[in-house]
């Protein structure tokens, strides 16, 4: 028997599941930062992490551990329809809930005694654990020739609109700028349950980003922001 404990937490936008996009890298404007934790949290933990650019992250699913897992899975970019081994997948709920990432290394700074690791690119959920950090080894890693079965091609993306509320209320903000970009970068993903895509769909929906409130439609692939409130 092994015991897995996280040796440090993301601070990201993303304050819930919805809207997450499914891969690191597909909205560039997120940053976010890990806080080291416990035997950790030291300089010497970190020490000759600067000469990489990049990270992979080993993470654990927690808000999903507690409902187990399938052999099978329906991947949204198979349109949630068709079955395929949980394996084959890069599914959520996994036999051991075990994720990783590649993001973007911007800097390692100190605050006060807290150490944090700053990256860029990320696909994960606020107060994510983490349970290992590794450099990304360009040589190693990147395969050019390598084959992505269904998932070769990164996803479409569709346009994002702004009602002037929303426009006038985002603007207003002190990092309004960065945070319409992550906005927009994440709508564009079309976060709905697959079965919606290219149907009628007459729903308001909200995703939580931020310290905010995001409302948002889509219709004839256009995703307009709504509404953008605190919550």
């Amino acid at each position: 028997m092994f015991e897995v404990h996280p040796i440090a937490f993301v601070e990201s936008p993303y304050k819930e599941k919805f809207a997450v996009p499914r891969q690191p890298r597909l909205v560039p404007a997120a940053t976010a930062r890990i806080r080291l934790v416990d035997e950790l949290n030291c300089a010497e933990a970190v020490r000759g992490l600067e000469q990489f650019s990049h990270l992979w992250l080993l993470f654990l699913f927690d808000q999903n551990l507690a409902a187990g897992w399938k052999p099978t899975v329906r991947p949204p970019r198979l349109g949630g329809n068709e079955r395929i081994g949980v394996l084959a997948s890069r599914a959520t709920f996994r036999p051991n809930g075990i994720g990783m990432s590649a993001v973007e290394l911007k800097g390692v700074i100190k605050e006060g005694d807290q150490y944090y690791i700053e990256v860029g690119s990320v696909d994960l959920v606020d107060n994510t654990p983490i349970v290992d950090i590794k450099p990304y080894i360009p040589y190693s890693d990147s395969i050019p020739e390598a084959i992505g079965g269904y998932a070769s091609q990164q996803p479409n993306t569709i346009s994002v609109a702004w009602s002037n509320e929303a426009t006038l209320s985002i603007l207003a903000r002190t990092n309004g700028v960065q945070e319409q970009q992550v906005i927009e970068q994440v709508l564009a993903q079309d976060p709905r349950p697959a079965y919606k895509k290219n149907k009628p769909d007459s729903k308001e929906y909200a995703v939580n980003l931020f310290d905010l409130n995001v409302k948002f439609t889509v219709q004839d692939n256009l995703v307009t922001v709504t509404a953008i409130d605190p919550f």
